[in-house]
């Protein structure tokens, strides 16, 4: 025999050998995906029931983020829209006291005039309206000995714009009134039907202020609550504020109301208003502006909390979801003792084995969720297409759904899965 042969067989028996293990080693290491998914498919076919069951945990958890998240975020537009028919344009300039120097005694008034009015809106180009607020309170009589306190306001034509007052019966203060001093007064829906019955027939009637005859020629309305926002009481009369200038003898104002061309211009607006009046006074006088930012920024935020406490409960439901996944997946893991043992006597490893079941759970939960997420876009698009309203739809809701329907098939199928891939082969292949 060639002793030459006799070396190189063992060598060549080594390389085979070592060739095995790593492509044995290969093997186990990279099982093909597409193999784990047609296996977990495959079980999906023999048992389509059990797999509709399940997945029905899912189906319901996403579509109630979906739906929750629409509601939530349906509440907001309205509560924003509802607070900005008040007028989120709008900022404020009252007078706040003061008007003394340090070595003064005596503190004096420095009220507001409708020179600042002028100058503002000289020097300010973003002001739309502007309208000074004049407040009286006086006694009106209603009929039948009932004599109410009652407040009375007199404004320019614009302040109609910048309350968005509607006046579904006659009409609103007009300059010609405002010029001529015509004594005309705009009244409350409330007013009319407490003086007159209804709010047509008070319209060209006749009631007097402190004894002087006044012509209702409308009747107005808010547009929308004002949240407590509004000078505005239930039985106000809007008079020329010329003619209310002349019942409290001077052009002192508290208040006066401007209207700013978009909401995006009310920061700064605010600010220089402020300093335009403020620099027109004395030092110390004081003077306020407000808006309604906070008001909206406090909606916002309450409505955003609202929207996140309701995702939270509707995630609930997806973790019941969850919990159903993980008690079929184990009961699945029992019935398919004696196939894990086949598969680990025919070599397949604790990660492969790992892989298929968690596979199967993620499959069935992402597949529940995107029929959730379909379900719950129905709803809303149902009405964007049925009706003239229009729903809306965050992106986001989408993709928290299907991340959070991912994440509850991993957590709860890991349990079921690990417990299949620990199983000892041997005891897998005896049991029955």
């Amino acid at each position: 025999m060639n002793p030459v042969t006799e070396q190189a067989r063992p060598a060549n028996q080594q390389n085979r050998r070592a060739s095995f293990e790593a492509t044995l080693r290969s093997a186990r290491r990279t099982m093909v995906l597409s193999e784990i998914l047609k296996i977990a498919l495959d079980s999906f076919r023999a048992s389509k029931v059990r797999f509709m069951l399940t997945a029905l945990g899912m189906v319901i958890g996403t579509a109630s983020v979906i739906l929750v998240v629409t509601i939530g975020l349906t509440g907001k537009q309205f509560i924003l829209t509802e607070i900005q028919k008040i007028g989120t344009n709008e900022v404020e300039l009252e007078y706040a006291g003061g008007g003394a120097s340090g070595s003064e005694n005596v503190v004096y008034n420095d009220f507001l005039t409708r020179d600042d009015e002028k100058a503002v809106n000289a020097q300010l180009p973003g002001v739309l309206y502007s309208s000074p607020v004049l407040q009286m309170n006086t006694r009106i009589s209603f009929g039948g000995g009932v004599v109410k306190d009652t407040l009375v306001l007199g404004v320019s034509p614009q302040y109609r714009n910048i309350r968005n007052l509607l006046v579904p019966y006659g009409r609103f203060i007009d300059e010609t009134d405002e010029n001529a001093h015509i004594k005309c007064a705009v009244v409350t829906e409330t007013f009319a039907k407490l003086r007159y019955g209804s709010s047509e027939d008070a319209v060209g009637r006749e009631f007097e202020i402190s004894g002087i005859p006044f012509t209702i020629i409308g009747i107005f309305r808010q547009s929308v609550s004002d949240f407590g926002q509004s000078e505005i009481a239930d039985e106000t009369i809007l008079i020329p504020f010329s003619v209310a200038r002349v019942f409290s003898g001077t052009e002192n104002l508290k208040q006066i109301y401007f209207s700013m061309r978009s909401m995006a211009e009310v920061p700064d607006a605010t600010n220089e208003i402020k300093r335009i009046v403020s620099s027109r006074h004395r030092p110390n006088s004081v003077y306020k502006t407000q808006d309604l930012r906070e008001v909206l920024n406090m909606a916002a935020t309450v409505s955003n909390i609202l929207t996140a406490v309701l995702v939270l409960v509707a995630a609930v439901t997806l973790a019941v979801g969850g919990v159903g996944i993980m008690n079929i997946m184990l009961a699945t893991v029992r019935a398919r003792i004696r196939e894990i043992g086949i598969r680990k006597a025919l070599g397949a490893t604790y990660r492969e084995i790992k892989l298929q079941f968690l596979a199967e759970a993620i499959i069935i939960s992402l597949a529940g969720g995107v029929i959730g997420t379909a379900v719950g876009l129905t709803l809303p698009l149902s009405v964007r297409f049925f009706t003239d309203y229009s729903l809306p739809i965050s992106g986001w809701s989408i993709l928290i759904a299907l991340t959070a329907a991912t994440a509850v098939g991993i957590v709860f199928g890991t349990v079921p899965a690990t417990r299949a891939a620990q199983m000892d082969p041997v005891e897998s292949l005896k049991y029955e």
